[in-house]
């Protein structure tokens, strides 16, 4: 169950360091800000800032969610275990259709 009290712990690919590597600082930036808001508030605080435009995904990517970082970069994420774990897949401009 969710508690307002309970951190969010957020787990990277390996594949994310290096995507973050090659983004732009404002991404980074961005980046951080998401991290910060999902690990004190979970997907709840996420889908309350409309200008993140978390969303699910379907398709191949189908049990993902997105959220926007700028107009071009999204970080894709899934939720695990329901409660208190998330699993960022991937930082990147625009092919977040193609796993």
């Amino acid at each position: 169950m969710y508690t307002v009290n309970s951190m969010w712990e957020i787990y990277e690919h390996r594949s994310v360091v290096k995507q973050l590597n090659s983004a732009p600082v404002d991404v980074l930036k961005k980046y951080e800000k998401w991290k910060d808001i999902v690990s004190l508030s979970g997907p709840h605080g996420l889908r309350k800032l409309k200008g993140l435009h978390d969303e699910p995904l379907s398709g191949k990517w189908n049990g993902y969610r997105s959220s926007r970082l700028n107009l071009q970069y999204r970080v894709i994420y899934k939720v695990e275990k329901e409660q208190l774990y998330i699993q960022v897949e991937k930082v990147t401009p625009h092919d977040y259709r193609r796993k």
